[in-house]
């Protein structure tokens, strides 16, 4: 038990020396945890991740950075057990979690050499550190350590000098670590630096951030039509969230173009400026998920920017990169079609919050993000889509990923019961760059009903819908089904979102009583 708390707190002071060294580098992503976690979410298999976004949505990345800290605890104690039987079997294991580290660390593809000083930092740290708190053990009467045996003693307990020892350097240790992961956090204090760059940040302001008339039914419990900054659903692969100043961002338009540009900030309010309604879908939702939300973007035409750099002939692609190194491919055709594709710097007329992308990131209506929704941009390339495969189709996911039409009911909540009589159904149905033409509705095996809709202002934006329904009693199955602008109804075929996006009917279950 000894031993193995000696484990537990040598790990514990590796992690935290491993924080203040990433504070040291200004560099999070390269904290052993951060790094890990980061390279796990890069190799599982789709199915696997497709689950974990399932069952867990936007709270997937705390419980994977909670599992990862769990299970180095959980090595620590095996780590003392091990160095208190023979002590270079402790180091082994703090040096195999060093190298995981490192190697995870190394895999990022904005990674420098100094990338990997935290995951070393740790391991010597730990194990150092387990050897110094295994002294104390190693008084103990009884106990097998670095080969040597003692007199065997009923209790195989530290004596009271060696357990006063040991509380004494985990003590000292634990103090040390809470110390120095309070340091590595003041260093990476950059971020709240950005933040308040952030709060500061000129965004030109929309002639109004109100929902258009007639847009939002307003009905309880009915999603509203225009989603909140700070409930808007985030999906990505960043485990730390990139921290990049506005002051020295840039972007690179390159490539296949006459005349490339590298664009500041202020070369960006120096252009037109748009704003525009957009829902973004993730390909991740589920058939009626909520991996999908409405905002007012505040940007810059894709278009107009590549007209200025001369797109040549012969290109179809754009490869997009985030300041973390993930890749993104977009057809050239949904950057230069007249659909409102951007460079957004605002969202619902304040600046992109960190979490998605300030301060530049993409917005391309009808495309899923996988495709499109470039966060924190740094560099966009014009090509080709035969000369390269960005991060998701490396992964089995398709090249190009239009929005497939998709409709969900909202009210009823699936499972509750509702009296008998007049009750409202009411849901959203989004098509992306078509706009949804009709929503219907049916309770069993009957009819399909057609809906009344909201507003719909336009084409790149959800739409409601709500349709009254005398509801007999019993249980009852109610779906819902929408059609795209130009007619085409939603496919009926249910399919998983991967490689290209979940279709089928949403259906729910409702108690009549």
């Amino acid at each position: 038990m000894w031993a193995a708390g000696a484990g537990v707190v040598a790990a514990g002071a590796g992690l935290a020396l491993a924080q203040l060294a990433a504070g040291l580098i200004a560099e999070p992503r390269s904290a052993p945890v951060v790094a890990v976690g980061a390279a796990f979410i890069d190799v599982i298999p789709a199915s696997v991740r497709e689950f974990g976004i399932r069952t867990l949505g936007t709270a997937d990345k705390p419980v994977l950075v909670t599992g990862i800290v769990v299970l180095v605890v959980a090595l620590g104690a095996l780590a003392g057990l091990a160095g208190g039987w023979r002590r270079p079997l402790g180091w082994v294991v703090f040096g195999v979690l060093g190298l995981v580290g490192v190697l995870a660390a190394a895999s990022r593809p904005d990674a420098g050499t100094a990338a990997v000083v935290p995951s070393v930092l740790a391991a010597l740290a730990a194990g150092g550190i387990l050897a110094w708190g295994l002294g104390a053990v190693e008084r103990t009467p009884g106990r097998a350590v670095s080969g040597r045996t003692a007199p065997a003693r009923p209790t195989g307990q530290p004596t009271g000098q060696g357990r006063r020892d040991l509380l004494l350097r985990g003590g000292l240790v634990v103090a040390g670590s809470l110390a120095a992961a309070g340091a590595g956090s003041l260093l990476l204090r950059r971020r709240g630096a950005v933040a308040d760059a952030r709060a500061s940040f000129p965004v030109p302001r929309p002639p109004t951030t109100s929902v258009p008339a007639g847009a939002d039914l307003r009905i309880r419990d009915l999603t509203p039509w225009r989603t909140a900054n700070d409930v808007f659903y985030r999906i990505d692969t960043a485990l730390s969230v990139p921290v990049v100043d506005p002051a020295t961002w840039r972007l690179r338009i390159h490539g296949m173009v006459d005349r490339p540009l590298t664009l500041t900030i202020a070369d960006l309010r120096r252009r037109r400026i748009v704003h525009r309604w957009v829902t973004l879908t993730c390909v991740s939702n589920e058939v009626g998920g909520d991996l999908v939300g409405n905002a007012l973007w505040t940007g810059v035409l894709l278009d107009d920017l590549l007209k200025e750099a001369g797109v040549r002939p012969g290109a179809d692609a754009v490869k997009s990169t985030s300041a973390d190194g993930w890749t993104c491919g977009t057809p050239l055709s949904a950057l230069t079609d007249g659909r409102a594709s951007m460079l957004a710097f605002g969202m619902n007329g304040a600046p992109l919050p960190l979490e998605h992308g300030f301060p530049v990131r993409m917005v391309v209506p009808g495309l899923y993000g996988y495709v499109s929704a470039t966060k924190w941009v740094v560099d966009i390339e014009v090509t080709r889509f035969d000369r390269f495969q960005a991060y998701w189709t490396t992964r089995g996911w398709s090249a190009q990923g239009p929005i497939k039409t998709a409709s969900r009911i909202d009210v009823p909540a699936s499972g509750v019961s509702v009296p008998a009589g007049t009750v409202t159904v009411a849901g959203v149905a989004w098509a992306q760059h078509r706009g949804v033409s009709r929503v219907e509705v049916r309770a069993g095996d009957g009819a399909w009903q057609v809906a009344r809709l909201a507003g719909q202002p336009t084409k790149d934006s959800w739409r409601q819908w709500t349709w009254t329904w005398q509801a007999p009693k019993g249980t009852h199955r109610l779906q819902v089904r929408a059609f795209d602008g130009t007619g085409q109804v939603q496919a009926a075929a249910v399919a998983p979102p991967a490689p290209n996006g979940a279709s089928g009917y949403h259906t729910i279950e409702v108690a009549v009583g």
